[in-house]
């Protein structure tokens, strides 16, 4: 399908979502909808007043607030995206995107600034990727993004174990094998971080050159 006709499909839809909406304002799902595809136009400032509606409408709609969240990221308002995933975890308990969100947000929030703080963030983190796991055990980034965590903690030894759970789960996928590359190489198990670093390159993952020169003493 040509991009013309794409583009052309995508416009009737929200027009026909906005004729919807007239005759019925109060329908959450109709509201989320319309942002979720005016976020395929790219339309962000409309599919954030999309979204508002939405919650406005439906408190419950966790994946509002998620996509709130994203739009908030995007932005890089991570303050922001931390507090519209909070209320999405808030509106429907036990949902995992919303807890794995929050533990990648407060990751990239610990700036050195203040070493208590950065603990503090990093041991919550941790609890929230938990319990994207815990809700969904099939959630391959939040394991990826566990075991980083455990590594910034100093726990090598977890941080592989969460790894080894995503690529159990996913094997083809490139950010676990990198990050079973970087722990291995720290427990200076170097044949097993070679295999995994070789396999990230493999499936398209940019390995940082300090890694692979690292590495290529102990290589065969």
């Amino acid at each position: 399908m040509g991009n013309a006709v794409k583009s052309r499909n995508a416009e009737e839809y929200i027009a026909s979502l906005r004729a919807g909406l007239t005759e019925n304002t109060e329908c959450g799902t109709s509201h989320y909808n319309l942002a979720v595809a005016l976020m395929g136009q790219q339309e962000y400032d409309q599919a954030e007043q999309a979204l508002h509606d939405a919650v406005d409408c439906s408190p419950n709609l966790a994946e509002a607030y998620v996509l709130l969240g994203g739009i908030c990221l995007q932005r890089n308002d991570l303050e922001g995206c931390l507090r519209y995933n909070r209320h999405a975890v808030k509106a429907r308990a036990g949902f995992a995107e919303g807890y794995a969100n929050i533990g990648f947000v407060l990751l990239q929030v610990i700036d050195g600034q203040n070493p208590k703080e950065d603990e503090e963030k990093l041991d919550m983190a941790i609890k929230n990727l938990r319990k994207a796991i815990v809700h969904n055990g099939k959630f391959v980034q939040a394991y990826a993004t566990l075991g980083n965590a455990y590594y910034m903690k100093g726990l090598i030894d977890e941080g592989i174990k969460a790894n080894l759970e995503a690529v159990k789960i996913l094997p083809e996928f490139p950010i676990a094998h990198n990050n079973l590359a970087v722990g291995y190489l720290q427990m200076e198990d170097y044949t097993k971080a070679i295999e995994h670093c070789d396999k990230a390159e493999a499936l398209g993952f940019e390995v940082v050159e300090e890694m692979k020169k690292e590495l290529a003493p102990h290589r065969q």
